[in-house]
């Protein structure tokens, strides 16, 4: 009998790329990325907050292929960013280690630079504190809930607007615990990663993009976005679950209102997006108005030369 093949030498995941797809919602990043699965033998990573949640298929839009990161938590369960990024670090290292190339997909900033990168996050605050910031904010209001925060951390104060009741909160659990917003929000825009990774944005003019936004939407109210969201409505909830776009809109409006607040909720989310992705480093930039396979054949292109790149520092 002739002697079994060696087996193939163990992947080197520093010799690899990462490629990872950002964008606004609704600028073809699913589509893309399933194309690219096949181009490329990969494995699509998500990196949408919201895409975590079960039971949400249609509301998140789901890719139609496998994905990981999707579909994986229940709607009780809140979801610290520590633990998403520990999940994509461990996804794409199994990708990597079957030979694949992870494709990193995404319209959370946060979450892609979590996903990318080895950001230094804080802890998770200790039982009650959060809540015990909440309940400061609102029982004295913005403007003295953004002096105790300049007060405890004038630099994070800087950078926040009393009004934004979410950031001063979170700045004071910050400032609490001994930590900065600061230095957190300026470790975002760097262009260190983990791995050599190739970042590619797509992009649409504000008119075509606003105009695939109402379509998407008119779509999910049609793939029956109501039922499913009212499902969910029902269920015992976690505060992050309840921040899925479209959930509450879709559960407590009549249909047409529905459709319109998800789409207006949706064109802001994209324009905030926008803002990401014109900060992200290093980020090749392609007009999502051509067509699906060119947009691939660029992709690849960039891919192949990706595979040489570095790690950024």
């Amino acid at each position: 009998m002739a002697s079994s093949s060696p087996p193939p030498p163990p992947v080197d995941r520093n010799r690899r790329t990462v490629l990872a797809l950002f964008g606004p919602t609704a600028a073809g990043k699913t589509a893309l990325a399933g194309l690219l699965r096949e181009r490329l033998h990969g494995e699509v990573v998500s990196a949408d907050s919201a895409a975590l949640y079960q039971g949400l298929p249609v509301l998140t839009a789901a890719p139609p292929y496998p994905a990981r990161l999707v579909g994986v938590v229940p709607l009780d369960r809140d979801v610290s960013l520590g633990e998403y990024q520990r999940w994509a670090h461990e996804a794409i290292d199994d990708v990597l280690a079957q030979g694949c190339t992870p494709i990193v997909v995404g319209g959370t900033g946060l979450y892609l630079r979590a996903a990318l990168s080895s950001l230094e996050l804080p802890p998770a605050p200790a039982p009650g504190e959060r809540r015990r910031w909440q309940d400061t904010y609102d029982r004295i209001g913005p403007a003295a809930a953004h002096a105790l925060l300049a007060d405890a951390d004038p630099p994070a104060a800087a950078r926040v607007h009393p009004n934004d009741r979410r950031r001063v909160v979170r700045a004071l659990e910050l400032a609490s615990a001994g930590r900065s917003l600061a230095p957190e929000r300026d470790r975002l825009w760097s262009d260190d990663t983990r791995l050599p990774t190739r970042i590619v944005a797509l992009d649409l003019p504000l008119d075509e993009l606003d105009r695939r936004i109402d379509e998407r939407t008119r779509a999910m109210a049609a793939a029956g976005a109501a039922e499913e969201a009212r499902r969910a409505w029902a269920q015992p909830l976690s505060a992050t679950a309840r921040k899925v776009l479209g959930l509450e809109e879709f559960a407590t409006l009549p249909a047409v209102e529905a459709i319109d607040a998800v789409a207006a909720a949706t064109r802001r989310l994209a324009r905030y997006q926008r803002k990401w992705l014109r900060r992200l480093p290093a980020a090749v930039t392609l007009d999502g108005d051509r067509p699906l396979e060119e947009l691939a054949d660029a992709v690849v292109s960039l891919e192949r030369a990706g595979e040489r790149l570095p790690r950024r520092r």
